[in-house]
């Protein structure tokens, strides 16, 4: 599966911003779904993941309440919307795939290229 990610940019704190990864091929309702961030001189960390049906969504603490991860099978393309944003936010996003769901939040197969989110104070 191949995977591109966009909807980055640069906003002010507090307002909210909504990624796209689109997805090729036919397959992709037997995916599991994840984002992932990497802020400048930091390891990539996992952000948010979602099952192949929808019906289960994972986040990371620092998102919680503020992120929320969806899908649409029918366009082959999953979401991150973000709200009330912090500078801390601030990284390249990566969506991701894995048909195995213990691995969607660690280590998925398959990744996007990033978009880069800037949160200005």
């Amino acid at each position: 599966v191949q995977l591109q990610a966009s909807g980055g940019g640069l906003v002010q704190a507090g307002v909210s911003l909504r990624l796209s990864c689109a997805a090729s091929g036919r397959t992709f309702s037997s995916y599991n779904m994840g984002w992932f961030r990497q802020a400048p001189g930091k390891e990539r960390e996992f952000v948010a993941a979602i099952n192949w049906s929808g019906a289960n969504t994972y986040y990371t603490d620092s998102v919680k309440g503020r992120f929320t991860i969806s899908r649409d099978n029918a366009k082959n393309t999953v979401y991150l919307q973000m709200s009330s944003l912090k500078p801390e936010d601030t990284a390249v996003y990566y969506c991701a795939a894995d048909n195995r769901l213990v691995v969607i939040t660690s280590t998925p197969r398959y990744w996007g290229q990033g978009t880069q989110v800037t949160v200005s104070s």
